[in-house]
C-alpha cells in the first residue's frame, strides 16, 4: 500500500476577502452543493475556509499545487475536489475531471479527511491509500 498526505491551513479573513471580493472566485473554487452547504451556517467563512484547506491539501497529497507545470496548476481545479458531509458530519471527497484521473492512475482506494477550524484559522488534513504501482507501469 502507499501513502499520500496532504495538509493546509487557510486564514478564514482571506478567504472571505476573495469571496466577497469576485463571484468569479466562488464558482471557480466551490460546487454548488459546498458554497450552499456552508451559506446554511451563521458565519459560513470558516466552513468555506476549511472546505478551500481541504482542496489543497487533497493537491498536496497528490504531489502538485495550484501553480505546478504540467500539473493541476490554476483556481478552477480547486473545484474538482468536492468536500461532502457524510449523515454524520465527517467531511467525505468526491474527485472529478483531472483529479480523478490522477486517482484513478495512482489506483487510490481509500482517502480520510480531517478538518477543524476557529473563527480565524482553518487547517485541513487529506490522507489517501493506494496500491502499490508495480515496475514499469506509470503512475
Amino acid at each position: 500500500m502507499r501513502i499520500y498526505q496532504g495538509v493546509d491551513l487557510v486564514e478564514v479573513d482571506r478567504l472571505r476577502e476573495a469571496w466577497e471580493r469576485t463571484e468569479g472566485f466562488r464558482r471557480e473554487v466551490f460546487t454548488e452543493a459546498e458554497s450552499a452547504y456552508c451559506l446554511e451556517r451563521p458565519d459560513p467563512y470558516p466552513h468555506l475556509a476549511a472546505r478551500f484547506a481541504v482542496k489543497e491539501a487533497c493537491l498536496k497529497a497528490f504531489g502538485v499545487g495550484l501553480g505546478a507545470p504540467g500539473g493541476l496548476g490554476g483556481l478552477g481545479r480547486l473545484r474538482e475536489v468536492e468536500v461532502e458531509s457524510s449523515p454524520s458530519g465527517k467531511p467525505v471527497l468526491r474527485l472529478h475531471g483531472s483529479v480523478e484521473r490522477m486517482s484513478r492512475r495512482l489506483r487510490i482506494r481509500q482517502s480520510t479527511v480531517s478538518i477543524s477550524h476557529t473563527r480565524g484559522l482553518a487547517v485541513a488534513t487529506v490522507i489517501l491509500a493506494g496500491e502499490e504501482v508495480p515496475d514499469g507501469e506509470e503512475a
